[in-house]
């Protein structure tokens, strides 16, 4: 049998490992999972005839080694920053790799060694980044080979709570993990273009300068900026494109609200907080206002962020709890963006019965035949429960369905790389509908990036 080695057994390889066991005889596959929690690998296994779990610590040099030359084609699901050790090994040993991360400047430098050895690294086959990728340059190889020239691309994705599940003033909830959340948008200013024109928009203004979007019956949503969109012209061949903007999916209100624990310093991760431990949810809010003999943390806090208390935003932040002098935060020697992180899981962490909902949409500008068009293409997946949730689901499924198609022989071009080529993208989509994961498109009038035709 050929054996695929997956490394990590956290949430989001549910539904990956889930389509391997049931391909697995069909296929002629055993299926490892190694992980550093041998009961969460077994977990995920349920006694199945072609699975094997074992303990693997990824830091071991010696126990990684040996599960990955017992491999045909090695899976990461670890953190990102913890692919390229076993990215080394599988050009040592020589074996194909699947991960669903960017690709990063040390997996790039693997590629002249992975062509060499006729290895595909296949990176960037989850859901942002991948379905992304793969549906995007679908439209985008057919608007060119029609003779189209492509005028503007933006692409929004979000993940988010199922309407159903949503049961609070934010209507959010964590579906990945909250510290890249908390995290969101930091470490440089944002940077794309808009008509030709280049833009940059700094941290501390990112979350006041959102788009706006109503997707195929789901309501209306807003967007904020991703760090960098200007390397996705290369990325995708729209080097001279005017408007290129991707950006990540919130519903409407969330980021004016968020904008305040930015604008306060609470998503700051740079520096640790006296006796955090001892203090509580009131005394941290407290940590970043004037001190005054006769005011209290409320009235400061609505003060200073001129917040009307009628004002909805007002009850977000009651919601929180983040006034509560009884509530610890518990945790020694934390940074603001990990306290906030706390008091967040708190109200943001999906109960039991909780669906989460996964929501895309690109729109092509582009002109044929001296005409603009432009297309809306946008995908709604809602998780079944927390186990084979939508995250799950829509990051697994394109890394399990690579995997097989490398094993196959039907993804033969070597080296470090990400799902733009059609030998890649074709296949992989149209078997990503058989489990519900559609785009709907649909034709609309071109209005460019600014409806009123202002350049700016």
């Amino acid at each position: 049998m050929r054996n695929i080695l997956i490394i990590g057994a956290g949430r989001s390889s549910s539904s990956l490992i889930k389509y391997l066991l049931e391909k697995s005889s069909q296929e002629n596959l055993h299926i490892t999972i190694g992980d550093v929690s041998l009961e969460s690998a077994q977990s995920k296994i349920n006694n199945h005839k072609n699975a094997t779990a074992i303990q693997l610590d990824v830091f071991n040099a010696e126990q990684r080694a040996n599960a990955i030359q017992e491999a045909d084609i090695v899976i990461s699901m670890l953190p990102a920053s913890f692919h390229i050790e076993v990215a080394k090994d599988c050009i040592t040993y020589g074996k194909h790799m699947v991960t669903a991360s960017y690709i990063s400047n040390e997996m790039k430098a693997l590629d002249e060694e992975a062509k060499a050895k006729g290895l595909v690294f296949m990176n960037e086959i989850g859901l942002d980044p991948g379905i992304d990728h793969m549906s995007a340059m679908q439209i985008i190889d057919r608007i060119k080979d029609q003779g189209g020239k492509m005028l503007l691309f933006e692409s929004f994705c979000g993940g988010l709570v199922a309407p159903e599940s949503d049961t609070n003033l934010w209507n959010y909830k964590f579906t990945w993990n909250p510290r890249n959340v908390v995290l969101a948008g930091q470490g440089g200013a944002s940077m794309f273009i808009q008509e030709g024109t280049y833009k940059y928009i700094p941290y501390h203004k990112l979350f006041r300068r959102t788009e706006f979007m109503t997707i195929n019956g789901s309501g209306k949503f807003e967007a904020y900026a991703n760090r960098d969109s200007l390397k996705y012209r290369s990325i995708y061949g729209l080097e001279d494109i005017k408007t290129m903007y991707r950006g990540t999916i919130r519903k409407v209100g969330f980021s004016r609200a968020w904008n305040v624990f930015v604008q306060l310093g609470m998503t700051d991760d740079t520096y640790t907080i006296e006796d955090s431990e001892n203090m509580s949810y009131r005394d941290f809010t407290n940590l970043f206002l004037a001190y005054s003999p006769s005011d209290s943390v409320e009235l400061k806090f609505r003060s200073y962020l001129k917040i009307d208390q009628d004002d909805l935003m007002w009850d977000k932040f009651l919601e929180l709890d983040i006034f509560n002098p009884n509530k610890k935060v518990g945790l020694k020697n934390a940074t603001p963006a990990q306290i906030l992180q706390k008091i967040l899981m708190d109200s943001w962490t999906l109960e039991k019965d909780d669906k989460d909902m996964i929501v895309m949409h690109h729109i092509f500008g582009y002109q044929y035949k001296e005409e603009n068009h432009q297309i809306e293409s946008s995908m709604v997946i809602k998780g079944d429960d927390q186990t084979y949730t939508a995250m799950a689901k829509t990051v697994g499924l394109p890394v399990a369905m690579a995997t097989v198609r490398i094993l196959n022989g039907e993804i033969t071009t070597p080296g470090v790389q990400l799902p733009i080529n059609k030998e890649v993208y074709e296949p992989i989509l149209k078997e990503l509908e058989d489990y519900g994961i559609t785009f709907v498109e649909k034709e609309v009038p071109y209005l460019g990036y600014n409806p009123e035709s202002v350049k700016g």
